[in-house]
């Protein structure tokens, strides 16, 4: 871990790069992120240099901090989450300029690869020479240690700055949620996840792999001062009853279906009374846009019938913003290129402006109570 800001600051340069360039491509997309370049730099060209000249401006930037996680190689159905944080992030500079978040720009993904214990010693030497032409270096590799690497440095440099990341497929909430809950557990802060899905993420593994969209959740839950301090929302596609996953993991669902029967007034009740009681601090959101139904959302590996609306997942933002903080979230599994409904671009443009919304309200919500 490093300790001063020029050393973090260095680390950022060589583990990072700018934003909307962490899927590695030539050509593909080369449009669309010259247009998110001038958008965020005034200019398309030498985007490296001023990309690595604006990270002087992190420590008195905004409270709240975008990072894109680029990586779908923990999905397992449909891929194409890579995208996601390209276009999330235009539509967001599009729709919402008044947002003043600092973006820090996008891991470095080489998109083959998950986590580094999943690698053997040969291949992290080719993989860190690849990166950063050293292959004696000790910096990690893969998507997900590079992001939760980078995240305990950056907690441990600006410990009232919160992230917002961009993803990728839920896998990538592992880093994200695990650096957060640590670094909160170190301040003495209590704090709760509120996962939104259509589903619940809590397998062990999956065919062998213990670190995937599938399985994030699960590994999470020690870091959590209880259990039952994750709530899932919107969960409606699974293959086990309720009481399986509340009974077998300790968490606290509401189901898609229970929002319909009940009325989201009385959810948002019960998971005020849950945080309440347990005495939570502040709140991480991470919202898997298949939690929203898929007439809303279709643009993504797993849509979902039966789910969520998005003026209900507002109404529960809304009311939980006005309790607690939240000081850290992410948005997971936008795939703007699959659609396996029918509905074609069309879907992928309401995804995309329902991911928007949700994340602008997100942002602004990390913008107003992360105090530094």
């Amino acid at each position: 871990m490093t300790t001063t800001w020029p050393a973090f600051k260095n680390k950022l340069t060589q583990c990072l790069c700018p934003p909307g360039n962490g899927v590695f491509t030539v050509n593909t997309a080369k449009e669309r992120k010259e247009q998110l370049h001038k958008a965020i730099f005034g200019q398309s060209i030498n985007i490296e240099n001023l990309w690595k000249e604006s990270l002087d401006q992190l420590p008195e930037s905004s409270n709240a901090v975008i990072l894109g996680i680029a990586s779908d190689c923990g999905g397992g159905i449909l891929r194409g989450a890579n995208w996601g944080p390209l276009f999330i992030r235009s539509s967001l500079l599009e729709q919402y300029p008044e947002i003043t978040a600092f973006d820090l720009g996008d891991i470095r993904v080489i998109p083959h690869l998950l986590h580094d214990k999943y690698l053997n010693e040969a291949t992290l030497a080719n993989c860190r020479k690849a990166l950063y032409q050293d292959e004696n270096s000790v910096l990690p590799v893969s998507p997900l240690t590079i992001t939760e690497d980078v995240l305990h440095d950056f907690y441990a440099t600006f410990p009232k700055k919160g992230i917002f990341g961009l993803g990728g497929d839920h896998s990538v909430s592992y880093p994200l949620t695990k650096a957060y809950l640590q670094a909160k557990k170190a301040q003495g802060i209590r704090a709760a996840i509120i996962h939104f899905d259509a589903h619940t993420d809590l397998l062990v593994e999956r065919l062998g792999i213990d670190l995937c969209f599938g399985s994030w959740c699960t590994h999470i839950l020690d870091d959590l001062h209880d259990k039952s301090h994750l709530i899932q929302i919107g969960i409606r596609s699974s293959g086990k009853p309720k009481s399986h996953w509340e009974n077998t993991f300790g968490v606290k669902q509401h189901w898609a279906h229970e929002i319909r029967e009940q009325g989201v007034d009385a959810i948002i009740e019960n998971i005020l009374t849950q945080l309440k009681s347990a005495n939570i601090d502040e709140l991480y959101v991470s919202f898997d846009i298949d939690a929203i139904d898929e007439s809303y959302a279709s643009a993504t590996g797993t849509p979902e019938p039966d789910g969520i609306f998005p003026d209900e997942a507002m109404a529960i933002l809304t009311k939980l913003a006005e309790k607690y903080p939240i000081t850290g979230a992410d948005m997971m599994e936008i795939a703007p290129f699959t659609d396996s409904t029918g509905q074609g671009a069309v879907g992928a443009e309401k995804t995309l402006k329902v991911a928007a919304e949700l994340s602008a309200f997100m942002i602004k919500a990390i913008e107003n109570t992360a105090k530094i």
